[in-house]
């Protein structure tokens, strides 16, 4: 597959309308082009990583992830025992796990789709139902737009209240080391 060279590039751009070069500088609409390429091809991509080098799934991957950031106490034998059980638990969305379909499904249908903006691998919102529920979806991004900037205070707030739970566990156990004696 042969890509464009710059000069095919900039006769696409020039074979815009008006009114779209007043919106993008060629700079800006080559930037989006790229952005675009980009979002389509590397869901795909690193699926295929995976499928060939990879032992697991993304599910197994992020799971494990996010689960190894949660360690609270500070203690090792806590930490092994909190390793091992989030082992176990993205084990099971992994390859050969008791929840591999799911973990599948998830990679495909939420992973990729979060990694391309919540499209699917036609650039849809929808699927085979797109012509009903794209122009609803563009519309509701709009307004999730504007409740963006109150979620984000609400989870530092919620963010901060498990912070404060976790040091008073860990200090439970011993761990923390910042308490009076």
């Amino acid at each position: 597959m042969s890509h464009p060279s710059e000069e095919q590039k900039k006769a696409m751009y020039e074979g815009l309308s008006e009114d779209q070069k007043k919106k993008q500088t060629y700079a800006e609409w080559v930037k989006d082009a790229y952005n675009n390429q980009y979002e389509n091809w590397m869901p795909w991509i690193e699926d295929k990583y995976l499928a060939w080098f990879g032992t697991d799934n993304k599910a197994f991957y992020t799971t494990k992830d996010t689960l190894d950031k949660s360690k609270i106490t500070g203690i090792s034998q806590v930490d092994k025992l909190q390793d091992d059980v989030n082992s176990l638990v993205s084990n099971q969305v992994g390859k050969d796990g008791l929840l591999a379909s799911v973990g599948n499904a998830v990679s495909k249908e939420g992973i990729n789709r979060a990694e391309r903006g919540g499209k699917d691998e036609q650039g849809t919102y929808g699927g085979p139902a797109s012509s009903v529920t794209d122009p609803i979806a563009k519309n509701a991004q709009g307004a999730g737009e504007g409740l963006t900037g109150g979620a984000k205070s609400a989870g530092g707030a919620v963010t901060d209240g498990a912070k404060g739970v976790g040091g008073y566990v860990a200090g439970m156990f011993g761990g923390g080391g910042g308490g009076e004696k």
